[in-house]
């Protein structure tokens, strides 16, 4: 069954009498190439482990199931549940669940039998309207996760992997790469979707950080400061954080002198490491 065709996913939904569901953000690949190069990039093997978010019909979970030791797929809408039995029957290696990835409990999930003995990959289609959220819960979480690949909404997925200086780049773009390397894989146009999305797409990739790049004294400290420079994006830093922390004006001259930071630059001109040393500075005072 080609579950890239869309007279096949026509004749799903018809049968299953279910529709595309847009609060959900359901938009299912019609590529084989693009769901095969997504795979790629997820760099999956067969002793992995992959979770993959939001699977809808089985599309990219029976690419993934045919490379993996094991793909758990977390569906959150019920009634493809029955649709995932049906399409991914020949595969004894996929485990489906219905559930809500926010609220899953996933060290359950993964910390049993013997699947935290090995490497964990999640490579998802994820819903737009959900994405951030879901990729920096599984950043922050401490489960053994190696790899992220999202397929995600364009404009998002430059952000995430944005550099100083650019349009793109803001207090997003740091906190994500505190946790990891993010590259773009590739880009991805609207027209391989069904439906056909109002945006264009973007394969983004996340390698984890086994140790932290950024040395910070404080990391709950570190992300406010870094959020709070991003507020005002016109003003330079030192007005920014003066208006949107507890620190006055001149202790954050007196840091930004000490991290060897001009005090007239603005926020979207420094590194991690840079709002790093600035922390540091700042917790010093």
């Amino acid at each position: 069954m080609n579950l890239t065709s869309p007279k096949v996913i026509k004749e799903i939904l018809k049968q299953y009498h279910l529709y595309f569901n847009k609060r959900l953000g359901q938009n299912f690949l019609i590529d084989d190439n693009i769901v095969n190069k997504i795979v790629e990039a997820g760099d999956v093997h067969e002793g992995d482990i992959v979770l993959e978010i939001g699977p809808g019909i089985g599309t990219m979970t029976k690419a993934l199931a045919e490379k993996a030791f094991q793909v758990i797929a977390i569906e959150i809408d019920t009634k493809f549940i029955a649709v995932l039995h049906q399409t991914l029957k020949a595969y004894d290696n996929v485990e489906i669940i219905n559930a809500d990835v926010l609220k899953l409990d996933l060290k359950e999930v993964f910390f049993k039998e013997d699947k935290v003995k090995r490497p964990i990959k999640v490579v998802s289609n994820l819903p737009y309207y959900i994405t951030t959220p879901i990729i920096m819960r599984l950043l922050e979480s401490d489960l053994p996760i190696e790899r992220m690949t999202f397929l995600i909404q364009r404009e998002v997925g430059e952000r995430l992997s944005a550099v100083p200086g650019t349009k793109a780049y803001g207090s997003l773009s740091i906190v994500t790469q505190f946790y990891a390397q993010t590259e773009v894989a590739f880009f991805v146009p609207a027209s391989v979707f069904m439906p056909k999305p109002k945006v264009d797409s973007i394969v983004v990739t996340f390698q984890k950080y086994i140790e932290p790049q950024i040395q910070i004294t404080n990391q709950k400290t570190f992300f406010k400061i870094v959020k709070a420079a991003f507020l005002n994006r016109r003003k330079t830093l030192i007005n920014s954080l003066n208006n949107n922390t507890d620190y006055s004006k001149e202790t954050i001259l007196i840091a930004m002198q000490n991290s060897d930071i001009d005090s007239g630059i603005r926020g979207e001109t420094l590194t991690g490491k840079d709002f790093a040393r600035l922390t540091n500075a700042l917790e010093r005072e």
